[in-house]
């Protein structure tokens, strides 16, 4: 066979073969685009029908791709704030206080009226009043008094009616307590400057932060408007019982960051913050150490200068435990030299037998008693009522 032809031969199988190859692949490239356009159509498809399935669902019902979400971490609800108290108000403290002082361990009164109730008293019987009076720590210008009082009353020298007797010592017991002297807190008076700032003074064991945070009570129960200032920095829990005591009944406490610090800063802060919340009455505690008459009364003074910067001191209380009797004479009478004080506390006059201080302190510091603490309850202090005081102890 010619050579030529042979060439040509293979020539024409060659060509034959790559078309066949190309047509092959260009048949498999085509196949494989249809698929894929067809598998992305049909997943596109599926992703809108999803989509509208969703969309349709009832209310709370989940698709597939939502169930796989993990659900949102529960909202952490702030914790409530604590209940705000309500305090009891002045006028049924004093019906109480007074039902609580007749049952009380007070029996001077009673004393006396048995000694007075006698038929005929003889000059032993009068040297037992003046001996049970004084007891009681009425004093010893007070008792003589009361006694020469007593002996002059017609109703009770040669008389054996016990209702007449029971009145003549009411009566003299009611004079000497006083019933016309105002008792009323600076704060309660009508012109009262706003805010009205009241000093609490007193030896440490009396009771005077206690009684700063009941009387912050009463004076919520009025429908005042109440900050207190814990000047009182040498013992360290001071601060935090006078913050307890406001929390109750949601009075703001003005107090320092450290212990130790200077006192007089703490309450011109205080008066400050008052000044600035249109406060009704700011009441300040202070220390109440006694180791030396000196620095007591620099302390004290100036705690009353540097609030008088910004507002003016109405009222400063002196509290008193009224068991200490006559030996608390002294320490109230530092006090009153030292920062001068408008008023009393009688602090822990539930069963005593020295309710007579009531009389003394009176008489020796000449201010008058304006409120006594007759129990441990947050409302267990109220205004001192004197007819009501009378009477509990000759119930």
């Amino acid at each position: 066979m010619d050579t030529n032809v042979m060439i040509a031969i293979v020539a024409i199988v060659v060509i034959a073969a790559l078309l066949l190859i190309g047509g092959w692949w260009f048949g498999k490239s085509r196949k494989d685009a249809v698929t894929k356009s067809t598998e992305a159509a049909k997943a596109k498809a599926d992703e809108r029908l999803a989509q509208e399935e969703a969309a349709n669902a009832p209310s709370g019902e989940q698709t597939k791709t939502e169930a796989e979400v993990p659900p949102a971490a529960p909202v952490q609800e702030p914790a409530p704030a604590p209940a705000v108290e309500v305090p009891e108000s002045a006028g049924s403290r004093i019906q109480r206080l007074k039902a609580k002082l007749a049952k009380s361990g007070n029996p001077f009164g009673k004393v006396l009226f048995n000694i007075l109730a006698k038929d005929h008293l003889s000059e032993s019987d009068w040297e037992d009043v003046e001996d049970t009076l004084l007891l009681a720590d009425v004093g010893a210008e007070a008792s003589e008094q009361l006694v020469e009082e007593l002996r002059n009353d017609a109703r009770i020298s040669g008389q054996s009616d016990p209702a007449e007797v029971r009145k003549a010592l009411r009566d003299k017991l009611l004079k000497l307590v006083g019933t016309d002297t105002d008792r009323r807190l600076n704060a309660n008076k009508e012109g009262a400057n706003k805010p009205s700032v009241i000093i609490m003074v007193g030896v440490n064991g009396t009771g005077k932060t206690t009684t700063a945070g009941k009387l912050s009570r009463l004076f919520v129960a009025d429908g005042k408007r109440v900050m207190m200032g814990a000047a009182d920095t040498f013992r360290a829990a001071a601060a935090d019982q006078l913050e307890t005591w406001g929390a109750k009944v949601g009075v703001p406490v003005v107090r320092s960051d450290k212990d130790g610090a200077d006192p007089a800063s703490v309450a011109f802060e205080a008066s400050e913050q008052a000044k600035e919340a249109h406060a009704d009455v700011l009441i300040i505690d202070t220390a109440g150490r006694l180791q030396n008459k000196a620095n007591l009364m620099d302390e004290l003074g100036k705690i009353r200068r540097v609030t008088e910067k910004n507002l003016p001191v109405d009222e400063v209380l002196l509290v008193l435990d009224a068991t200490t009797g006559q030996n608390g004479m002294a320490q109230a009478k530092v006090f009153a030299e030292a920062i001068g004080i408008t008023g009393v506390v009688l602090s822990k006059l539930d069963g005593s037998a020295k309710g007579g201080i009531v009389i003394s302190v009176q008489k020796e510091l000449g201010v008058p008693v304006k409120l006594v603490g007759l129990g441990e309850g947050p409302d267990d202090l109220a205004p001192f009522d004197p007819e009501g005081f009378v009477d509990g102890i000759l119930a």
